[in-house]
Parts: C-alpha cells; structure tokens; sequence
C-alpha cells in the first residue's frame, strides 16, 4: 500500500507542477516534427520504408521456415507453400511505432544515459513484437482467411499497442525520475 500510494502522490505531484501538461506538449511537439520529417524526406524517399518492410517480411519467413513450414518473402509479400498470405506495408512495418516509443521515452523525465539505452531495447522489442505479429496474420491467413481482416485491424493492433504501452510504463515505473523515494506515506 504504501508503494501505491506513494506512486500516487508522484503522479499527482507531477500534475500539480505541470508535468503533464509538459509531458503531453513535448510528446505533441517531437510528434508533428516526426510526422514533417516522416511526411517531408522519409515517405517521398521510400528507401527506408522499403527496407523495414522487406526486412519484416523476410525475418518473418526465415523464422517460419525453422518452424516446418514452406515459406518464403518475395520483397514484402510472405508465402506458404507458394501461396501469398500477407504483405507488409509501410504504415505495417513499425517504424512509426518506433518514432512514437522513442517520442514518449524523450518526452518523458528521465537520465539522458538511460534513455539513449532503454529506447533502442525498446525499439529492438518492438520490431520483434512486429515480426511475431506478422507471423500470426500469416498462419491466420493460412488457417482461417475469413477471420485475418478482423484481426489485422483490432486483435493485433491493441495487441501491439498494449505491449508498448507497458513498455512506456516499465520505463516510467523503473528509470523515469521522481520524487517518490522521499515519500514515507
């Protein structure tokens, strides 16, 4: 109880002094410049999109292969046994997810050191978590097709975005800084 009610306090702290509101705003801010570089320089390029698609899709057949099955990726389409099952897109292969990961840990209090280490891990897990994803919609596909629209969009999707928020909040919990260690209640 008093861990709760000591995160608590932190928590109602930081909105008192408006680190929330900073939070939020630094989030937003590092957010528009991502989506005006992405928007800008990275989409018109479409090298690195290409590249992570392509990358997904073939680590994800590479690692269904080892499974005993028949798969292969042409560019960002992975296949069984011949037959195509799923492409990876770009809004698909999870560099946005990626840029809002690294956003939150920089928009969030912490040490710089901890930061310039937990937000490639975290990155590293997320691409991970992806190619797990993809392999999922590949034998989803496989074995029940009527149901991969359904779980593309809302199964995998919160999923996806459940993990990294516990990621977030493994890092506010752990390494972001605080004041509740001086707190006794």
């Amino acid at each position: 109880m008093e861990s709760l009610n000591g995160e608590l306090y932190y928590y109602l702290q930081m909105n008192e002094s408006g680190g929330i509101i900073r939070f939020l705003a630094t989030a937003m801010g590092l957010y528009i410049i991502w989506y005006l570089v992405y928007d800008q320089w990275i989409a018109v390029d479409g090298g690195l999109d290409k590249w992570l698609s392509e990358n997904v899709a073939y680590i994800s057949g590479s690692l269904l292969s080892i499974f005993g099955y028949a798969s292969s990726a042409n560019a960002t389409t992975l296949s069984i046994d011949g037959y195509p099952l799923v492409r990876v897109g770009d809004s698909c292969n999870g560099l946005v997810l990626f840029a809002l990961f690294g956003g939150f840990i920089i928009a969030y209090p912490g040490s710089w050191k901890a930061k310039l280490l937990y937000i490639p891990l975290g990155i590293l897990a997320i691409y991970f978590l992806n190619i797990i994803r993809v392999i999922a919609l590949a034998l989803n596909s496989l074995y029940s097709r009527n149901s991969l629209d359904f779980n593309h969009k809302y199964t995998f999707t919160f999923i996806v975005y459940a993990c990294i928020f516990g990621f977030w909040m493994y890092w506010v919990k752990r390494y972001a800084k605080s004041d509740k260690n001086a707190v006794t209640a």
